[in-house]
Order: C-alpha cells, then sequence, then structure tokens
C-alpha cells in the first residue's frame, strides 16, 4: 500500500471524507464541470469534489491506486471547521498566522485549543475542530485577524499525507478534535457594527503638537478604523509610518502617538500584541528615515 493511500483511508476512518488532489499540488484531480462526461458518478448531472468526497475504503483503494494522489478534505461534509494559520509570503516581515491566532485568545482569555493540528508545506498549521450543529459555517478569510482563515462548507484542506514541492503536510499533535470554541464561533458569526465616527482619539491622552501633526494622527486613526479586515494591519503600518516624522520633529509625543494607533487598531479587531509590534516596528523606521522638516 504506497503511503497516500494509507493516509486517505486514515483520514476515512476518522469519518472524514477525502477526494484525490493532483500528485505534487493542492489542486483537485476531479475533472470540472466544463470537461464533465455525464458518466459514471455523474450520470445524473456534474458531481462536484464536494460532494464525491467520500469515507468509502473501496472508493479510495481504487482512486488512489491509479496515481499517488495527494489528499483533499472535504472539511463541510467531514463536520469539520480548520483554521488556517498561514505564513507571510516570500519570507516578508510581519506576524505569523499562529501568532495573530495566540494574540486572539489572549485577547478572549483563553487558552491555545489544544485540538488536532496539522503543519503545511509552508511551514503554517491547521488547526482541526468539531463544527457545531448550527449554524452552518462557510469558508473565511481575514475575518479573525490577518493570516487566520477558516474552511468549512464549500472547502477543502489539505490533508497529512500529501506532499508538494513546497513540503510535506504532517500531524503535529495528533490527539482528538475539540469542538469548537464558542469565541471562536462567535468571531466567525458576528455581523460587522454599523459604521461610526473614529473615536480612537476618544480614549487617547490629549494630543500636544501641531495642528498639522494632530490633524493626520486622527486622520490616520480614522484610515486604521475603516481599513478592510485583511488590509487592517498593513494600514496601521502604512499609517504609523507616515505619523512617526512628526514623532521625529518634537511635534507629537511618542507615547501618545502609540496609545492612538493601539487604541484604533484593537478597535479595527486586530489584537494587542499586533498593534504593539506593528507600531513600535512602523515608528521605529519612520524616525530613522524621517528627513529634517525642511527637506521634508
Amino acid at each position: 500500500m504506497n503511503a497516500p493511500l494509507r493516509h486517505a483511508l486514515a483520514a476515512a476512518e476518522r469519518g472524514w471524507r477525502v477526494f484525490p488532489l493532483r500528485p505534487g499540488t493542492k489542486r483537485p484531480a476531479l475533472h470540472g464541470e466544463a470537461r464533465c462526461p455525464r458518466t459514471g458518478a455523474c450520470a445524473g448531472g456534474h458531481v462536484k469534489w464536494e460532494d464525491r468526497a467520500t469515507t468509502d475504503p473501496e472508493q479510495i483503494t481504487r482512486a488512489w491506486a491509479q496515481a499517488p494522489f495527494n489528499i483533499g478534505l472535504a472539511t463541510g461534509p467531514s463536520r469539520l471547521v480548520v483554521v488556517d494559520l498561514d505564513v507571510p509570503k516570500d519570507g516578508a516581515a510581519g506576524l505569523t498566522g499562529a501568532e495573530v491566532f495566540a494574540g486572539l485568545c489572549e485577547r478572549a482569555g483563553q487558552p491555545l485549543p489544544p485540538t488536532f493540528r496539522v503543519g503545511t508545506a509552508s511551514g503554517g498549521q491547521h488547526l482541526y475542530f468539531a463544527a457545531p450543529s448550527s449554524p452552518r459555517l462557510g469558508n473565511s478569510a481575514g475575518l479573525l485577524g490577518e493570516l487566520v482563515d477558516t474552511r468549512a462548507w464549500g472547502g477543502y484542506v489539505v490533508a497529512p499525507g500529501s506532499v508538494t514541492s513546497s513540503g510535506a503536510y504532517a500531524v503535529l499533535d495528533d490527539v482528538p478534535v475539540l469542538p469548537l470554541p464558542g469565541w471562536l464561533l462567535e468571531g466567525l458569526t458576528a455581523r460587522q457594527k454599523p459604521s461610526r465616527p473614529c473615536a480612537a482619539l476618544l480614549v487617547a491622552p490629549v494630543v500636544s503638537g501641531s495642528r498639522a501633526a494632530r490633524a493626520a494622527l486622527e486622520r490616520e486613526c480614522c484610515n486604521v478604523q475603516a481599513a478592510p479586515a485583511k488590509q487592517a494591519n498593513n494600514t496601521l503600518n502604512r499609517s504609523a509610518f507616515l505619523v512617526g516624522r512628526f514623532v521625529a520633529w518634537g511635534d507629537l509625543d511618542r507615547h501618545v502617538v502609540e496609545e492612538a494607533f493601539q487604541g484604533a487598531g484593537e478597535a479595527r479587531g486586530l489584537t494587542a500584541a499586533e498593534c504593539r509590534a506593528t507600531i513600535r516596528s512602523a515608528l521605529d523606521s519612520s524616525i530613522r528615515k524621517a528627513r529634517p522638516r525642511e527637506a521634508a
């Protein structure tokens, strides 16, 4: 028995529905609707990968006997919610998804969930949770935080035992799958709050400095609060960098700027740890690179 088949059968034994991915890739090996032959499983109409995923050992054995396919795990039919913790692309600086998630746990006053955990080929992690009976969850991208996505109905993950050009998917913690924590469910289902005027500076100390500096700080804090979820951290970094020159020129106290941006970032949904790290890095860089006021 080849290794991918063994892993596919092991996943099926857990009740997880699997389907083949092209060898060495993350792409489904099943045909798309445009090329559907309307025969076999599709005799009554095209059947998508989510519906063709199975726990039947005979079907799995027949499929993986054809090629060393990677393993796709259909999360919805498997009654799973998988939290995908990614890493910055191409070695870019910034927090990893795992660090962002740790900050979310800290902010919620909860420990890191000791659930089934898989290391991904890119160096990220997949955290497996049992899906709630209701509501029926779909996929999300950046809703919980930057580099933190989820896969449920309509999605799939690459299962352990799969190998791509970037590396292998392997089990890191072979422990029982926990139910999705309530605080995570709330984060995935809460409706976005109605927009409201920027309030970042209402909780900050009285701001000293020039009128231009005060206006810039207020404007950039509002930009942070209004940023799309997936761009919140990048916006915080850019906005803090822009205001940093006023700190370098002595128009604003650094601690005042840090507290204002901390409030704006947390109001947007970033964790306290994310905000502190991003603000510190952006201000350090801005102050270091700031040109004299006369040359600005």
